[in-house]
């Protein structure tokens, strides 16, 4: 099995386009990534092959204003639902 460790850092980010950049950027996602949720799904479900072990850790949340973390919340259900699909891509949210 293949293994893949991603870092989110989302550390002091204040407007959604950084935030959708670095989702960009780390995943790797198509130029045509919408940045919107939906988008977000329809990149990563099936992103990974059954056959990956994919480790994405998620840094940062506890520092971005309360209006950024309340908008990252519906990334983490994206998230989960990505590993309710593909249990083999596990998100872990680091504490400091």
């Amino acid at each position: 099995m293949k293994a893949i460790k991603i870092t989110l850092d989302f550390t002091n980010m204040k407007y959604p386009a950084q935030l959708h950049r670095e989702l960009k950027s780390k995943f790797e996602l198509p130029d045509y990534y919408g940045e919107n949720w939906d988008a977000l799904w329809d990149c990563l479900d099936g992103w990974y092959e059954d056959d990956e072990n994919v480790t994405v850790e998620i840094k940062g949340l506890e520092t971005m204003p309360d209006d950024m973390r309340q908008y990252a919340q519906n990334m983490l259900k994206v998230f989960d639902d990505v590993h309710s699909n593909s249990p083999n891509v596990i998100f872990i949210i680091a504490t400091t």
